[in-house]
């Protein structure tokens, strides 16, 4: 089966329609615990049918990780720079905070299966609640100064680690050579997102918020 055949199949399709009809609020559920459970499944029945055949969709998780870096590297320039114009300025207020986290963007246009519909099942997928480690983005934990002012870039994204590929759950052969980032370990392998939910992603979004915290006698 092709990855569209598999997508299209009805064990997903029935678990997609439930995701939809729960997140509306047309069948309610109890606690995000429950909701949580209907991703994982589905995660599970896509994973388990489009793993079998990696190759297939082996240039779209090349494609992704790079666009993934890219997106990281221009997080940690931008969260650097901005670090370096406000870090030492009292003005601002005693103790200084920044975090930056970087989320996947809009439904992607390159996915297989494609519709107005897709929207509802994207925001559900994307809902921290659902997917409670994606509050934090998809670096995990996400980029924090000043604890973080002083890791790399490579240690940011993994790569001070031996071996650096991140493949755990991938075909070790076919993916030996790729180098992944650790944050498309955390996505794969920690999240709530089945893999062609994100390979097929090439925009993402990026959040960078700074804290100023000042103490004093105001009176």
């Amino acid at each position: 089966m092709t990855v569209k055949e598999i997508l299209e199949s009805y064990p997903v399709k029935e678990s997609e329609e439930l995701i939809v009809r729960v997140f509306k609020g047309n069948i309610r559920f109890d606690d995000y615990t429950q909701q949580k459970s209907l991703l994982e499944l589905r995660k599970r029945i896509i994973n388990h049918q489009v793993l079998q055949n990696q190759a297939e969709i082996l240039p779209d998780i090349i494609a992704f990780d790079n666009a993934l870096r890219n997106a990281l590297r221009d997080l940690y320039d931008r969260a650097h720079n901005i670090w370096k114009n406000i870090c030492g300025n009292k003005s601002y207020g005693d103790e200084i905070s920044l975090t930056a986290k970087c989320f996947l963007g809009s439904y992607p246009k390159l996915h297989p299966i494609q519709g107005d519909d897709r929207w509802e099942l994207w925001c559900a997928i994307n809902d921290y609640g659902w997917n409670p480690l994606y509050e934090e983005g998809i670096g995990l934990p996400a980029l924090s100064f000043p604890s973080d002012i002083n890791d790399s870039f490579d240690g940011y994204i993994g790569m001070e680690c031996p071996p650096p590929n991140w493949n755990e759950g991938l075909d070790r052969e076919l993916t030996k050579d790729l180098h992944l980032t650790s944050a498309f370990h955390n996505i794969f392998e920690h999240m709530n997102f089945a893999i062609t939910d994100f390979i097929y992603v090439r925009e993402f979004e990026t959040e960078i918020n700074v804290e100023f915290t000042k103490t004093g006698d105001f009176g």
